[in-house]
């Protein structure tokens, strides 16, 4: 069972996506929370 899914192409693949989007929206929310900091902590 487990072969099969991790042999899938297509698995790995929406892992990997939803793995990056993840990543993404994490950073853009640190950024914009580090962004909206007082100038004197730039």
């Amino acid at each position: 069972m487990l072969d099969l899914i991790f042999g899938d192409a297509v698995v790995w693949g929406s892992l990997l996506g939803i793995l990056i989007m993840l990543i993404m929206s994490a950073y853009f929310t640190y950024m914009f929370i580090h962004n909206s900091a007082p100038e004197e902590h730039k």
